[in-house]
């Protein structure tokens, strides 16, 4: 063994009783030092030096070994260097380093350790201590400066620093320890440490100020459990309510939770609301969300308990979110207790995690994701039902593209296409990007065109009526094409809406344009399938790619895939037929283009109204791709099969509807059937 890592861990303490198990971001002091020195990687053994029984339990439970401390090292005057020394005598095997870790420090990073491990290795130091630098100026208790002379007060960027020991970690060759007694001895050096980890624990108001900042300062952790229960009041919503002159509640709530809660129960995780009030605004919550709630509760404690018994969940894999002191018994109960920012401070210290987002203000939602996040892709993505024995078509894998994953399980990729719909008019651009935005899309798709290039020469000086007076067609394609000047814009106004953007390349030159701009993805339109220059292009940019797929055979596009390679594709049915006829929607194709190539297939949609959109969602389509306008009766060739900003917001919204009611596909009573259930069924025999 070449580093052992010592934590002593005293039951007694004067400033803070039995402070070593005080809970800091819902860990005791002493769990959170033993699992940093877990983490560092050059630290081959973790003991913990204690008399106190818990204190030893929660050691054990976090990975350390203990050694028991005897009493007359246990006493306020013994000294940290004697708890080390003693675990030394107590092991078979001598380590050349070792470490006094103190608990007292609430935030130690692992790889601080390390680095001070290796000074300390590679025989430039003796000993290395966890330092702050500082340029403070120190004064006696007489008034007389000790690391200055008060005549004389250099700037401090002229000024040498000096280290103030945070107490954190001292590491240490053992030889010169045994030798010496203490901790410093030899050629000793500084581990320089943020100031956000300098603080020691040493008085009740050092407590809440680390308890106060755990939230910003440790790494958010995927939250692995198989249930998760909310309250209401203070979770879902800011803690506000809304009253009208009737006296009826509102509440404010955010959106991004119904997507969160929605992914959650695809996984397989149970959900659960309980509150105190008896209120219709959380029971029509609740039926939006698809989550039994339990209302009116006078103990949720118990009624946990029992919840959990009928489940057959283990407590310990279990989330409760709560806010106010009502919420501490069941947050005690299970082994993920969570709150939100501005929770009443005893809930804040009892919280094994504090999210970062406030009530009603996403809280629900990041609490999803991080327990999305600790559940294999697979689970995620299939959604297997708890106890139900299924047998399930593998699913190709989501494609990421910026911020979001395209794919099976994952919320509809909603495209608005602006196409060539702002008619070389940079301010109606904008305004199909705002519409976008209202209603909910999470990208906009333009068209790229070198004229020069794409233009045929028999249809250049053909002559053209358009908007601006008569002009041949290659003079039109050049006043509508936009250029650095319009995409740059258009790219900073994405932006600020929350947008992805990016645009059917139709010309290796115009991939080169986007590539410049930076876009997240290009989208291959159907009449580039057999452009295989273009396709090389595409494939050699390594962004993930939309392929089109209307006016071709399979042929076409097998060769097409041979050239892209289906690691990072998504294909789009499309037929290129506009304005679009039902009978040849074929959406049939979505299926068979999934189990043909393995990828994820979405639907590039030419037709009027919405049901085809629609009915491809309901046959697995994970993006949707439709053309948008301002005024279907505007001047250019594909206004008129195109949705204008009501049609597309009522789109959006029926698509997020029908991810709900699809389901998971596993047969089950819903928590809404069974009071029907109660009252209706007879069994017989």
């Amino acid at each position: 063994m070449r580093v052992l890592a010592v934590v002593p861990a005293r039951g007694g303490s004067v400033g803070v009783p039995l402070k070593n198990l005080a809970a800091v971001g819902g860990s005791p002091l002493v769990a959170r030092a033993v699992r940093a020195c877990v983490r560092a990687e050059l630290v081959d053994e973790v003991v913990v030096s204690t008399d106190h029984d818990g204190i030893a339990e929660v050691a054990r439970a976090a990975g350390a070994t203990v050694i028991d401390r005897p009493g007359e090292l246990s006493g306020a005057t013994a000294s940290s260097e004697s708890a080390v020394l003693h675990a030394l005598d107590h092991l078979s095997e001598v380590p050349d380093v070792v470490i006094l870790v103190q608990c007292t420090s609430a935030f130690i990073d692992p790889a601080d350790l390390d680095s001070a491990i290796a000074k300390v290795l590679d025989g430039s130091a003796d000993v290395v201590f966890s330092g702050l630098e500082t340029h403070e100026f120190l004064w006696s208790a007489s008034g007389a400066g000790v690391n200055h002379d008060p005549s004389h007060r250099p700037r401090r960027q002229d000024r040498e620093p000096n280290f103030r020991e945070t107490g954190a970690f001292y590491v240490m060759r053992t030889e010169g320890l045994r030798e010496h007694g203490h901790r410093f001895f030899g050629a000793v050096a500084v581990q320089q440490v943020p100031s956000r980890h300098a603080i020691e624990v040493d008085t009740p108001e050092d407590l809440e100020i680390v308890r106060a900042l755990a939230p910003f300062v440790d790494e958010p952790e995927p939250i692995d459990v198989d249930a998760v229960i909310t309250d209401f009041d203070g979770v879902h919503t800011d803690d506000r309510a809304y009253v009208d002159q009737d006296g009826r509640e509102m509440v404010a709530v955010s959106r991004s939770d119904g997507m969160g809660i929605s992914l959650l129960r695809r996984s397989g995780v149970k959900l659960m609301i309980m509150s105190t009030e008896h209120n219709p605004v959380v029971a029509a919550r609740a039926r939006k969300l698809g989550v039994p709630v339990l209302q009116g509760l006078t103990d949720k404690r118990t009624v946990l308990r029992d919840w959990l018994a009928i489940e057959g969940i283990d407590p310990a894999r279990v989330a409760y979110v709560g806010n106010d002191v009502n919420d501490l018994g069941p947050m005690s109960d299970v082994g993920w207790p969570v709150t939100v920012p501005d929770a009443h401070p005893k809930v804040r210290a009892a919280a094994r995690t504090v999210l970062t987002r406030a009530g009603g203000a996403g809280a629900v939602r990041e609490l999803c994701d991080r327990v999305l996040a600790a559940r294999p892709l697979e689970e995620v993505v299939t959604a297997p039902a708890p106890r139900a024995e299924l047998r399930l078509t593998p699913v190709a894998k989501p494609v990421q593209i910026g911020d979001a994953l395209v794919g099976t399980g994952q919320p509809v990729y909603m495209i608005a296409e602006i196409g060539i719909n702002h008619n070389g008019d940079l301010d109606i651009a904008r305004r199909l990007i705002d519409v976008a935005a209202e209603a909910g899309c999470q990208a906009v798709k333009f068209q790229k065109r070198t004229p020069e290039i794409c233009v045929p020469l028999e249809q250049r000086d053909q002559i053209r009526q358009t908007p601006w007076g008569e002009m041949t067609y290659m003079e039109y394609k050049i006043r509508t094409e936009f250029g650095l000047k319009e995409y740059t814009e258009i790219a900073k106004h994405c932006r600020e809406r929350g947008l992805d953007w990016f645009a059917s390349p139709w010309d290796v030159p115009s991939v080169e344009f986007l590539e410049s701009m930076d876009v997240v993805t290009h989208k291959i339109a159907s009449a580039s399938v057999t452009d295989l220059e273009l396709l090389r292009a595409l494939a050699s940019t390594g962004k993930p790619l939309i392929l089109s797929t209307g006016m071709s055979t399979l042929e076409e596009i097998d060769q097409a895939v041979e050239i892209l390679g289906t690691s990072k594709l998504v294909m789009m049915h499309a037929t290129s037929t506009y304005p679009l006829p039902p009978e040849e929607a074929n959406l049939r194709a979505i299926v068979t283009l999934q189990e043909r190539y393995g990828v994820p297939v979405g639907y590039s949609g030419h037709e009027r109204g919405l049901q085809i959109s629609l009915a491809a969602v309901t046959l697995g389509a994970v993006t949707v791709e439709r053309h948008i306008t301002l005024d279907r009766t505007m001047w250019g060739s594909d206004h008129a099969a195109s949705l204008e900003p009501s049609g597309l917001e009522h789109l959006v919204r029926d698509i997020r509807i029908i991810e709900t009611a699809l389901g998971d596909g596993v047969k089950r009573v819903f928590p809404g059937e069974e009071a029907p259930k109660s009252r209706l069924r007879r069994v017989t025999v």
